[in-house]
């Protein structure tokens, strides 16, 4: 949920939390002899979060969608706000200037009463922090997985274990390997920060506008010309953008009405846009930085995982290409003129520079294997460097435009920061209690090994959880809870990981929450319902890839050549089909029955193996030969 922070002293301290990072990720203070240890880095990050927090919203009365940033602003900040600020920099700023003792607590397991206090006073503020952000979803979940591992030795079954009393729990959260201060927040603290930071600055810089322009010069003159231009500008932005419903409003208020003025309705408008600017985090190099994030947690090379996302993320957006062309065919809808079309060549010579960032940041990740934070900085470098390449003056990045960057980077990341440190909690209370493990084979149990049903019961589950987070606190959320599921029927991690995202993105434009949806219905004018259904038509591949890579890994682009070519092949018939069969058009508008046939035809294709695929040329055959001949007839009279 971006924020737009408001007055001098707010922003300023905005660009000082941002700056702080940046400095310390890349390790300038050790230049000077100054070393800071993580621990600390990650206390400071998470006091800087919940300052922001609790100055910026208040307890009662914010409302997803509204401008809550500027009314708390103008608004006397209340006591009892005040008490819990204080209550949580007290229980970080224990562990910045007695960061030693902390240490003594970890190596001796347990805390002294001093220990204990100083852990709820953090806690509280911290759960409380993540509902002012999320909502009471997140925070309930945390708090039911606590009550869960205090009372386990009073529950049956599943659920029965050991017990753990509330000081060994305030220990694992406070100074547990596992708990505040564990991999999640460190990831949000040295990764996700610097590229919200160099997401903010290419917007800053114009790169937002200026992949517009590219893509309506590269899509304009065909068919349905502005709804292509809304995908592939939604795909180039939003894998640096970081934020789905950011991105949409980002690309979307351009987008949407040149797609209403050629003819498409409002709520397919509305949908391309949010499905489109969801795919976003799917789609290398960057990934919305969660490329970077698993990485880190299941220890492979980010060129590995470039690789393997690649595919699946090629068919998402191929599906979506496609249903727009045909749809465009179907409606009558034309390409816009090429008077009102920006030049190709104009475009690439005014705006060239932008990709001159990204390829220093694929440079600096692939080539120099340097880490996502430090990588991520340079990056940030060039974006500065090369926005005064530009005669537009407007686009330079001046001192102030940096600031209103940092600004907008930061406030968009102190979400990410709350819930990264409160998934913490759950993460300790999980290991203590083992429910995870114990979760994860009940799923396999229930499904009685199959590894179909089990797909299909994760995916459910994360598409369930997913729905309110962002997208990075989804992915770590459902990679704590639903990956070890499937790695237990033998997916591999990588495929495992992929799998939870493509399904807690879907949630950004399924119904009921359809977060990115909401959004692009306030740019079209379109019902929330008809435009999340319609959106779940055009995202239909986050739903079906994911499966076919989880069983075939040929799609991510591992094991042998002949497999990888099989299911590739396959899979990208399948996903022209699929549309085709949604989309009702092929050679020519397509009546049920055989609609229903290439439907069933495109699923059968992406689905791994060789007799699936076989099955669905026959259906393709019994549904689209009448179409060819009446084609072939009607270009004859």
């Amino acid at each position: 949920m971006p924020w737009i922070a408001t007055g001098t002293l707010l922003r300023w301290l905005c660009t000082a939390i941002g700056l702080y990072h940046v400095v310390v990720v890349a390790g300038l203070p050790g230049w000077i002899g100054i070393f800071v240890p993580h621990q600390i880095h990650k206390s400071i990050s998470l006091a800087g979060a919940l300052v922001l927090i609790f100055w910026l919203l208040r307890a009662r009365g914010d409302r997803r969608g509204e401008d809550t940033e500027t009314r708390a602003a103008e608004r006397r900040t209340p006591w009892y706000d005040w008490l819990l600020l204080a209550s949580g920099l007290a229980g970080t700023g224990y562990v910045v200037f007695f960061h030693e003792q902390v240490l003594d607590y970890g190596m001796f397991g347990e805390l002294d009463t001093r220990g204990m206090v100083l852990a709820a006073m953090l806690v509280v503020p911290l759960l409380e922090a993540v509902r002012r952000t999320t909502g009471w979803a997140l925070p309930v979940i945390i708090v039911l997985f606590v009550l869960l591992t205090m009372f386990q030795s009073y529950l049956p079954g599943l659920l029965h274990g050991r017990g753990y009393p509330l000081e060994r729990l305030l220990y694992s959260a406070y100074a547990g390997n596992a708990g505040i201060y564990g991999l999640p927040l460190g990831i949000a603290a040295n990764i996700v920060i610097i590229f919200l930071i160099f997401g903010a600055l290419m917007d800053g810089a114009g790169a937002s506008r200026w992949f517009m322009d590219l893509a309506l010069a590269l899509t304009g003159w065909s068919r349905g010309g502005p709804a292509k231009a809304a995908v592939v500008a939604s795909a180039m932005f939003g894998s640096i953008s970081g934020s789905p419903s950011g991105n949409a409003a980002t690309t979307g208020v351009f987008t949407i009405p040149l797609m209403k003025r050629i003819g498409y309705t409002p709520a397919f408008a509305a949908a391309v846009e949010a499905v489109a600017s969801t795919g976003g985090m799917i789609l290398p190099p960057v990934m919305g930085a969660i490329a970077f994030i698993m990485s880190e947690w299941i220890e492979v090379p980010y060129s590995a995982i470039v690789v393997a996302a690649a595919v699946p993320a090629l068919l998402y957006y191929l599906i979506v290409f496609v249903s727009v062309h045909l749809q465009a065919r179907r409606d009558g809808i034309q390409a816009m003129p090429r008077s009102e079309l920006p030049r190709f060549g104009a475009v690439l010579t005014r705006g060239w520079h932008h990709l001159i960032p990204i390829a220093a940041l694929i440079y600096f990740l692939i080539f120099r294997s340097l880490p996502p934070g430090i990588a991520g900085v340079y990056a940030c470098g060039f974006v500065v460097l090369v926005s005064f390449f530009t005669r537009d003056r407007g686009n330079w990045l001046t001192p102030r435009r940096i600031v209103q960057a940092f600004q907008d980077g930061v406030s968009r990341w102190v979400v990410v920061a709350a819930i990264t440190a409160s998934v913490g909690i759950m993460i300790g209370a999980l290991e203590l209690s083992g429910v995870g493990i114990k979760f994860s084979r009940f799923i396999v149990d229930l499904a009685g090994g199959n590894l179909y049903i089990t797909l299909a019961m994760v995916g459910v589950v994360c598409l369930v959880v997913g729905m309110g987070l962002d997208a990075t606190p989804a992915y770590i959320t459902l990679a704590t809870l639903m990956a070890p599921a499937l790695v237990r029927l033998g997916v591999s991690d990588m495929a495992a990981h992929l799998y939870v995202i493509y399904w807690g993105l879907a949630s950004f434009y399924t119904p009921p929450t359809c977060i990115a949806v909401y959004v692009t219905c306030g740019l079209s004018g379109s019902k929330v319902w008809e435009t999340g259904w319609e959106s779940v038509k055009l995202g239909i591949a986050a739903f079906l890839v994911p499966v076919a890579f989880a069983i075939n890994p040929g799609l991510m682009l591992q094991g042998s050549l002949p497999n990888i070519f099989l299911a590739t092949t396959t899979a990208l018939i399948g996903a022209v089909l699929l549309a085709c069969g949604i989309r009702g058009y092929a050679f020519s508008p397509i009546g049920g029955g055989p609609r229903s046939m290439l439907v069933v035809a495109g699923i059968l294709f992406i689905l791994p193996g060789l007799v699936l695929p076989g099955i669905g040329l026959a259906l393709t055959l019994a549904a689209l030969a009448p179409q060819w001949r009446g084609s072939k007839r009607a270009a004859h009279l």
